[in-house]
């Protein structure tokens, strides 16, 4: 959101729900919203997302400076609505029940040159307790591996050399179509795709993670060593009543077998602490299997109760209670990570500069980036000539010298920079084009038009 909203011609939102402070945030933002929003009538504000799929018409009885309200199903409607609200002076609230259009066939201009990210699948067939998201989603729902292949095609040629697989629970994918082993056959296709140097997924279920994806991670080049896996709770009595269908000896036994297969496997994880029901006793279990587990790093959540899951009506823990083992679980994954950081100082690793990852970095002198295994790494440039400086999306090549629990530091001069079709495609944007992309050969390409999604704007050159 600009400094001073009030020169915006539309401002949208696009909500999550999985946690109750969502809610204070969005209508927080709305009222921060409204003085803007009478200094300019013009401007037009729209709430979408799983906020909106949830709460309808609550947003607008809340907040009726709001114009447009739509869901998860119909942000493909969003251009359309916008102006109907401006052409009938009222809030427009449109929410489907199913996808009409799945939402990475609409046209979009990506913030990242160099990084982009595809879906393959909406929706989700587990029952978790805890999880608000098969209510406000509906059932899974997987793009065809043509499609998807396609899409990750056209970012590459728009000069990305990284793709993420985005969908709820990725490992599922197929299920739509009756493939079982369609997830490993989508990376494997993915490894075939040249100029894509980067491959990640997210996220996965314990339940459903495989060994032929393993296998498929393994044996594609270009499917980097880190994995995002899901465990929740190691309590063994938590997890039967969160619903999730295996046991911390199944998840601990998945991740034996990744590192067992790819030794240099970053693994992340969420963990929800304060789950009703949970005792000490099940929490030092949680606390046993991050131990075991060496994760790199955690997302850490105190338990917030969704209203319409299962779980909501289930008597909560004393919050004192839960905030106290939340601090010992951070300590905990504080110390892991420092120490696996730790072990990595020395060691040469290959980092992907980006744009917006460090916000020390213009005081330091430093560039920042993601390794192949996606820790954050903040690079040291040396005596570098500023033409010879690594652009975003370009590949330093550089050695270890210091780590943090959720970084780490590579002061010495780098080894190697590797400038890239990515490097290209961000320099032609910052030059004035609003490029897709560049050829392979990495002359220029041709400046085209910002995609609008059919808005109205004043703007008619490039930005």
């Amino acid at each position: 959101m600009p400094d001073r909203p009030e020169v915006a011609d539309v401002v949208v939102f696009n909500t999550c729900a999985v946690r109750e402070n969502a809610d204070n945030k969005l209508y927080g933002n709305l009222g921060q919203l409204r003085p803007a929003k009478t200094r300019n009538p013009e401007m037009q504000i729209a709430v979408g997302g799983c906020m909106a799929q949830k709460d309808r018409d609550t947003i607008v009885a809340r907040a009726p400076w709001v114009d447009v309200v739509f869901g998860t199903h119909n942000m493909g409607s969003l251009p359309a609505l916008l102006e109907r609200a401006r052409h009938n002076d009222e809030a427009q609230v449109e929410i489907l029940e199913s996808l009409d259009v799945f939402p990475s066939t609409l046209p979009s201009r990506r913030e990242s040159q160099h990084s982009g990210w595809v879906s393959i699948s909406v929706g989700c067939n587990n029952t978790c307790t805890f999880c608000i998201v098969p209510h406000l989603r509906g059932k899974e729902r997987d793009r065809r591996p043509g499609d998807v292949l396609a899409e990750v095609q056209a970012v590459v040629d728009a000069g990305a050399i990284e793709v993420t697989l985005l969908g709820q629970n990725v490992n599922s994918y197929g299920v739509s179509f009756g493939e079982r082993d369609a997830f490993a056959k989508l990376l494997r296709a993915c490894g075939r795709i040249e100029g894509l140097e980067r491959v990640r997924f997210t996220s996965p279920h314990p339940a459903a993670f495989t060994d032929d994806v393993i296998a498929a991670m393994a044996e594609t080049p270009n499917v980097m060593p880190s994995l995002h896996m899901p465990l929740q709770s190691g309590s063994d009595r938590v997890l039967r009543a969160m619903r999730r269908s295996y046991r911390s000896a199944k998840f601990l036994g998945i991740l034996d077998r990744v590192r067992a297969a790819i030794p240099d496997a970053a693994i992340t994880t969420d963990l929800i602490v304060g789950f009703p029901g949970e005792t000490e006793e099940d929490f030092q279990a949680t606390l046993d299997v991050v131990e075991a587990s060496r994760f790199s790093a955690a997302f850490t959540f105190q338990y917030s109760p969704r209203p319409g899951t299962p779980a909501a009506d289930l008597p909560p823990l004393d919050p004192a209670v839960v905030s106290e083992r939340y601090g010992r679980l951070i300590e905990l994954q504080e110390r892991v990570s420092a120490e696996e950081n730790r072990a990595l100082v020395g060691r040469e690793v290959e980092v992907l500069v980006a744009e917006h990852d460090g916000r020390k970095d213009v005081r330091s002198g430093r560039v920042s980036g993601r390794a192949r295994d996606n820790r954050l790494v903040h690079l040291g440039l040396g005596d570098l000539a500023e033409a010879d400086r690594p652009r975003p999306g370009d590949v330093v090549t550089t050695v270890l010298t210091h780590a943090a629990p959720h970084h780490l530091v590579a002061d010495g001069a780098p080894l190697r920079v590797r400038r890239t079709r990515s490097g290209d495609a961000w320099q032609l944007r910052r030059d004035g084009g609003d490029a897709c992309g560049t050829p392979s050969d990495g002359s220029a390409a041709a400046a085209v038009g910002p995609v609008s999604l059919g808005l109205p704007t004043l703007r008619v050159g490039p930005r």
